[in-house]
Formats: structure tokens, sequence, C-alpha cells
């Protein structure tokens, strides 16, 4: 008989505490260092005190979950469940896959962590397939497999409203964010598995959205195998009404409703600043259930 599976994952999810008490899993908050003060994402930071502090030219860092936070959550939750499934943000833009995985070897199979290559968006619809897999019946180590197998089966496409955080972050020069400014060009950013990469140039918001539709819906014709094969996704920073219109936007110029509208990780946000806006898209996994 299947023994009791918990699914772990950390806030660059985008999974709230009070969403993952709903889904019956379990979130590692993400910490920031503020001014040289440690806050906890969700727990002891919320969105708009963080945009607060970042649009006041705060010092902000980000960090991974401390190796100690981590085996206190899977001590507690493997006494009440057989194994675990650990969903840690993707290890191309973070140290905590590798330290988790590192960690794991000590729990002799019981602990499986996820190399899964997704932040935001998709990462949460990693959680919410282990959730369907661990319920059809699968194991903690087969789970890690099958969305190991299909990481890279996702696909995001950013607009920011400023670049003054990748210049801050040092991600492009002031030169280059001072002649966008001027220009009025909104970049158009890809998350593609492992990093953050530049996409495209708009000249108006509306020019953005556009490209970033097309940009989707040749992923999803080229790659995916079609719309009835993926869930499709709206995350933001900040930005929430624009992103419920968008969310308008893309079921009528796609002919797909979108599954979910999200504040994008605050890990993301350091990166993007606030007006942010993004389109993603996850193949579905029916095939493994």
């Amino acid at each position: 008989m299947m023994g009791k599976i918990a699914i772990v994952t950390d806030s660059n999810s985008g999974i709230t505490q009070k969403m993952a008490r709903e889904l019956g899993i379990f979130v590692l908050p993400m910490p920031f260092v503020i001014n040289g003060e440690t806050l906890y994402e969700d727990i002891s930071l919320s969105q708009a005190e963080f945009y607060e502090r970042l649009q006041n030219d705060h010092q902000i860092s980000t960090s991974q979950p401390a190796a100690g936070d981590v085996l206190d959550m899977w001590d507690s939750v493997l006494e009440d469940y057989d194994e675990l499934v650990h969903i840690p943000m993707s290890s191309g833009l973070s140290g905590a896959c590798a330290t988790a995985s590192v960690l794991a070897e000590d729990y002799h199979g019981r602990v499986q962590v996820v190399n899964n290559q997704r932040i935001s968006v998709p990462q949460r619809q990693s959680v919410l397939d282990a959730l369907a897999l661990a319920e059809s019946g699968k194991g903690a180590a087969r789970i890690r497999e099958i969305l190991e197998e299909t990481k890279f089966e996702s696909s995001i496409y950013i607009m920011l409203d400023t670049l003054e955080y990748l210049k801050k972050g040092g991600r492009i020069t002031p030169a280059a964010a001072a002649v966008a400014t001027v220009l009025r060009i909104r970049p158009v950013l890809q998350i593609q598995g492992e990093k953050l990469d530049a996409y495209s140039k708009a000249r108006s918001e509306k020019q953005a959205r556009s490209i970033m539709i097309e940009a989707l819906r040749k992923d999803i014709d080229t790659r995916f195998g079609g719309l009835d094969q993926v869930h499709l996704y709206v995350a933001h920073t900040h930005n929430e009404a624009a992103a419920r219109e968008f969310c308008v936007q893309i079921a009528g110029e796609l002919g797909k409703e979108v599954r979910f509208c999200d504040p994008l990780s605050l890990s993301i946000a350091c990166h993007t600043g606030p007006g942010a806006l993004g389109i993603g898209c996850a193949r579905r996994i029916d095939r493994y259930l």
C-alpha cells in the first residue's frame, strides 16, 4: 500500500500560507534581508510592505531559506507523512535546490527534491500536478521523476514597467536604462526553464501585451501540442487591475480561460519592480495520471 505523501514548496510558487492550508500542502517562506533585517514572505513581510519598501529605496536582497528552517519543516511534516516531495524554485535562479538536495541525503529516500526549473505560476502548477500524481497513487520518487521529465514544458513572458530595478541589480547598465526610459521602451523578458532573459522590446503597453500573447501562442503551437494541452496563467507585480484586464484580453484572443492570476513572487519582483505584467503556460500532465 502506498504511503502518505506530503507536498512542500517555497513561496516563490506564489502559494500563500492560507492557500497552502486550503490545498493541504506546506510552503517554506522565502527570506528577504531589508536594511539588515531578515523578513519572511507572507509571514513577517506582506506584498504591500515589500513594494512600499522597494519604492522607498530600502536595501533589499534575497536569500535562500536557512538549512535549519528547511530541516525543521521536513522533520515536522514527516511526523505525519511517510514521504515528502520538495519543489523549490528553479536551480538556475537560486542555490536553494542544490542545498535541499544535499540535505535530503540524510532522509534515506523519504525526501525527494525536485529540480523543477520553474518559478511563479508554473511552479505553482507543479505543486498541483504533484498533488494529482499523489492522489493517483504515485510514490514520492516517481512524482519527482515525472516533474523533472516535464520541467521544461512551461513558458513565461513578462513586460516591465520600469528598468530601474534591473539597473539596481546590475542586470543592465545605467546608460541602457536611461536610453530605454527616454524612448519609453518596455522590455519583454522570458523565463524558459533556468533563467530570466531578454526577449523583445515594445514602445507601448499595448504592443508589449501583443508581443507576449503571440510569443506564447507560438510556444503552445510548436512546443506543447496546442491549446487543449496547456493551462494559461497571468502574473503581475502590484498591478492587479491590469492583470485582471489582461486575463479578459487573453481569453478573447486565444479562446481559452486563464487558470489563475497571481502576484509574481517577491524574488522576481526585486528585479522587475512594480507594474510588471506576465503571461505563462504549462503543459498538462494528464498522460501520467
